[in-house]
């Protein structure tokens, strides 16, 4: 199963939804791909949409990829937050490793609560541009 989606930064001046939807551009993409009949499905449900209401510090200008996923074989939860730019460290995040579309970084959760997962990833998101 392969579900990407767009969230785009929040217009703060904005009155009008039409307003937000051609304001800024592409901020933050996530997507995930779990294994077929996932435990995960409703976690990573509720990830995707927490991912979506993160509220950004306007001065962050490092558009990234979020990837949620699984690996046939072991029992993690497996993340990659691509940037553009490469950023400083976060704790528990490794990487960078150089690709393509810019610096990735990962991490895997095991037992993690939703709000424990949804916490690293918005650190790793909003993480400062080196």
């Amino acid at each position: 199963m392969l579900s990407t989606i767009t969230y785009r930064k929040h217009s703060h001046g904005s009155t009008s939804s039409r307003d937000d939807r051609r304001g800024d551009a592409e901020r933050i993409s996530a997507r995930y791909q779990l294994l077929q009949g996932s435990s995960r499905t409703a976690k990573v449900q509720q990830l995707k949409w927490a991912i979506s209401r993160f509220d950004f510090d306007p001065n962050v200008a490092n558009k990234c990829e979020v990837a949620l996923f699984e690996i046939a074989g072991d029992d993690y939860l497996h993340c990659n937050v691509t940037h553009r730019h490469a950023t400083h460290p976060v704790s528990g995040w490794a990487g960078p490793g150089c690709v393509p579309d810019g610096f990735v970084y990962n991490r895997r959760f095991s037992d993690t609560s939703e709000g424990d997962i949804i916490r690293h990833i918005r650190q790793m998101v909003v993480a400062q541009r080196l």
